[in-house]
């Protein structure tokens, strides 16, 4: 054999364990389990989006929502469902950001909903806004823009516009109050045991 041959042979062998082995197979199962967690995390927030913007979006159910009262309930909601099978109080952090999400997955359910029913019933709801804009002293290009600007998806818009950080602001607040009502309360501690002090002899 020749000395190429030989300094391959007696070339020394890493240790087993020295460098890391990716196991590939083992990825699905993680990013299976990091999307479990995260479903759990937002789980709350989802739920409570839903809820919000079912019940902003019903006929005469959401006359209740003209004081935000669906969407602090919601809020509540967020954190009842978040302190549920912990042990701790739910973090105010954690809290405020279900909130804030649970508004804006609420606010865009809303806005779709209201949208379609609007533009579902554009020439009904255009002689409805003619007939109450009716007025002689109004010029017909003010009753023109505010018919345009309530119907079709202008009326989408604008209620994109108005509901996004309206409902974003009172579920951080429903939020805040259900960690007053539904935060669990942290046992008092126990105070230390007294210093044992030395026996003389």
């Amino acid at each position: 054999m020749d000395d190429t041959a030989v300094a391959a042979f007696s070339r020394p062998v890493a240790p087993a364990g020295l460098y890391p082995v990716h196991d590939l197979s083992a990825r699905p199962g993680r990013l299976t389990r990091d999307t479990g967690v995260l479903m759990q995390k937002y789980q709350p927030a989802l739920l409570g989006g839903v809820f919000i913007g079912v019940l902003s979006s019903l006929p005469v159910i959401n006359i209740a929502n003209c004081c935000c009262l669906w969407v602090i309930t919601g809020g509540m909601l967020v954190v009842y469902l978040q302190q549920q099978g912990r042990f701790e109080p739910v973090e105010t952090a954690d809290a405020v950001v279900g909130g804030l999400l649970a508004g804006l997955i609420g606010a865009i359910i809303t806005t779709v909903v209201t949208t379609m029913i609007f533009t579902a019933g554009t020439a009904l709801m255009q002689d409805q806004f003619r007939t109450a804009l009716e007025n002689p002293d109004m010029p017909p290009e003010v009753r023109d823009m505010m018919t345009r600007l309530f119907t079709g998806s202008s009326m989408g818009v604008l209620m994109f516009a108005i509901n996004i950080p309206l409902y974003s602001i009172f579920g951080m607040l429903g939020a805040l109050l259900g960690l007053a009502i539904f935060r669990k309360k942290m046992p008092p501690q126990m105070p230390p045991p007294p210093p044992v002090m030395p026996t003389q002899m």
